[in-house]
């Protein structure tokens, strides 16, 4: 019969035993949880991060060594500092994640950059069991554009993640209202706005902060489950509201430079006779000057009852990002 000693000595291991199993599982599923996101240091980037950490729960932030991410170092995020040009960094980072977001858009080699990583971690996501894959595209990615290769690339992604088999969520996004930033600050000191093209031309300008939200929930709406979604912000606007806006908001009448869509491209064509690549380049540039990208209101409606949310207005969110 074992003594009094042994019998505690027994419920001691017995304890310890069961405490380490319950803080195996919680480890196991935080690791199930877990979400990796490429361009994470980018303006929509880091708004994903910040949202998913404030939900409390763990993020890898996929960055590059030159990039600034002590930020979301700061908000507990693991840092993975890899290159999406290395198929053998994307395999890495996907392994031990349940949820991939793919935010990533800069670079200047669209081919390797917005096509070829994407399908590579489409490819090593299936490999690491990922549960869902949610991929920023841009509004307008269907219409067929052949002087971007950035639409072309986004449109060829979008259709091997939907053969992919994997659980996806591709978001087409309109204008991001974090771009006007910059260019907001500039009116307030200067009342200067320039608008190339078309005034008239409308948009529906998305709160990047609503679109971070939307991109972190879609693993987990039954709505978004394998759904293709247009995302823009409440309010239809035209390119000559934006500096209306900024004249509310600054208090100060705009002065506005708008040349005719013409002097773009003659200067691009000229261009094109020193460097024909960087003609290339501007192509993405020239078919979102010559274009129109909106939501209609009834759209807008859909995503915010599928996300349960109220879609924020552009003069909001500059207001908030201001401080004014």
């Amino acid at each position: 019969m074992p003594s009094p000693q042994e019998n505690s000595l027994f419920v001691e291991q017995a304890s310890f035993l069961f405490l380490r199993n319950v803080q195996d599982v919680s480890n196991n599923q935080q690791l199930k949880i877990m979400f990796l996101v490429t361009g994470a240091t980018g303006a929509l980037g880091r708004r994903i991060v910040r949202e998913i950490r404030q939900q409390q729960k763990p993020v890898r932030a996929f960055v590059r060594l030159a990039s600034r991410y002590s930020e979301l170092e700061n908000r507990g995020a693991e840092i993975f500092i890899g290159d999406l040009k290395q198929d053998k960094d994307i395999k890495k980072a996907c392994q031990g994640v349940q949820y991939i977001i793919s935010s990533h858009g800069t670079g200047g080699d669209v081919q390797a950059v917005h096509y070829r990583a994407n399908i590579e971690l489409i490819d090593c996501a299936k490999e690491a069991g990922v549960q869902h894959f949610v991929f920023l595209s841009v509004l307008g990615v269907d219409r067929g554009y052949e002087d971007s290769t950035v639409f072309k690339a986004k449109r060829e992604v979008e259709k091997y993640l939907q053969n992919s088999g994997l659980n996806y969520t591709i978001l087409r996004p309109a204008g991001f209202a974090s771009s006007l930033l910059p260019l907001a600050e500039r009116f307030r000191e200067t009342g200067l706005y320039l608008l190339i093209g078309d005034g008239k031309n409308r948009t529906s300008v998305v709160s990047t902060d609503d679109l971070a939200k939307i991109a972190v929930d879609s693993p987990t709406v039954e709505g978004a489950r394998n759904q293709i979604l247009r995302v823009g912000g409440p309010d239809v606007l035209t390119r000559d509201d934006i500096p209306r806006i900024f004249a509310r908001l600054f208090n100060r009448e705009p002065i506005v430079i708008n040349p005719p869509l013409v002097v773009f491209d003659g200067l691009r064509n000229a261009l094109g006779l020193l460097n024909r690549q960087a003609q290339k380049d501007l192509g993405t540039l020239r078919v979102l000057l010559g274009n129109e990208y909106f939501c209609t209101p009834e759209q807008v409606q859909n995503l915010e009852s599928i996300y349960g949310m109220r879609m924020e207005s552009l003069e909001s969110f500059l207001r908030r990002n201001l401080s004014v």
